[in-house]
């Protein structure tokens, strides 16, 4: 199917109450004021019902509590839906390596039941939301969107899976679907296990930041925003069975990182606290987005600038993350 321009006046969006889901869902509803967002969120760990509860002031935003692997509760979200953006995922490597089931179950059983369901429903586009893990370590160079499928951890792994199973519905059903995979997002309302959060979350509460390893290993940095605002470009004017990477081309290794947030908060290097390094942990992440750039997207998202600005967030929101904070070593 040629690139079309998609008129989206009614969408599900599956994980809302995430960090990127909601940020999506903040963003549509501010600046679409004809569509309508029908939220599905499981509220799992780290799903925050606070950070929806502002959302409620927007009667074009509907909620429900409901689990993408539950056919019925799917197929009721859907009801009058022309679009589906799915961000619901279990998504932290760590968890993955020592707990794979859930996120098998979630990332591509879920996957398939919202596939199925949106196929049954006559649903319109389908943006499948994926990460750049897919494509494993690269030593050098940006994997474009045609580059080999080799994901280290079960979380990439479920995802890749995910990722192939909505192509493959492109492929059998003529449906028009549409997978995006981007780098490593920062910004405020991200859950605090995630390194930028949760190394300054605990700085803030006085304690070290454990970095694994000797701190190499390299991620490409992408504000949350920017983000959501390649999504919607590719939501609008994507080609129908394609895959689009979404990066900054902002790479910096996590000691180069750690430094900096210790900088911004004005700590010293003796707050680093070196742990064994994770198990398959890959050495660098970086993509190849000039597909989506050719739509018209380009990030616009300073890194040092917004760093320091999410760090401020985080300082000034105690009341949304402290309570999470129990929550980080479930």
């Amino acid at each position: 199917m040629d690139k079309k321009d998609v008129v989206v006046r009614r969408v599900l969006v599956t994980g809302g109450a995430g960090f990127i889901g909601s940020h999506f869902v903040r963003a549509v509803l501010r600046d679409h004021s004809h569509v309508e967002v029908v939220n599905l969120d499981a509220l799992t760990y780290s799903g925050v019902r606070a950070t929806v509860e502002e959302f409620d002031r927007w009667p074009r935003h509907q909620f429900i509590h409901g689990d993408i692997r539950d056919p019925e509760i799917v197929a009721s979200a859907l009801n009058g839906v022309d679009t589906v953006v799915h961000f619901a995922a279990e998504s932290h490597v760590d968890r993955s390596i020592s707990g794979p089931q859930v996120f098998i179950d979630t990332n591509v059983g879920g996957t398939a039941v919202l596939l199925q369901a949106a196929l049954e429903e006559g649903v319109g586009r389908f943006l499948h939301v994926s990460t750049d893990e897919v494509y494993g370590s690269l030593a050098t160079g940006f994997a474009t969107e045609s580059a080999p499928l080799r994901p280290s951890s079960p979380y990439a792994a479920s995802k890749a899976g995910s990722d192939l199973l909505a192509l493959s519905y492109h492929t059998t059903h003529g449906m028009d679907v549409v997978v995006t995979r981007c780098t490593n997002n920062y910004g405020p309302y991200q859950f605090p296990e995630k390194v930028i959060p949760l190394f300054v979350t605990n700085l803030l509460d006085g304690f070290d930041v454990p970095l694994y390893g000797d701190g190499r290993n390299e991620r490409d940095w992408l504000h949350v925003e920017d983000h959501c605002s390649a999504l919607r470009i590719v939501l609008e004017q994507g080609e129908s069975g394609q895959v689009y990477n979404i990066g900054a081309s902002e790479q910096r290794s996590n000691i180069d990182l750690t430094r900096e947030i210790l900088r911004l908060l004005d700590a010293p290097e003796s707050r680093i606290r070196r742990v064994n390094d994770r198990l398959g942990h890959d050495l660098r992440y970086a993509v190849d987005s000039s597909r989506v750039r050719a739509l018209g997207w380009r990030p616009q998202q300073d890194f040092t600038r917004h760093l320091a600005e999410t760090i401020a967030w985080y300082r000034q929101h105690r009341d949304w993350w402290e309570p999470l904070r129990e929550r980080v070593a479930a």
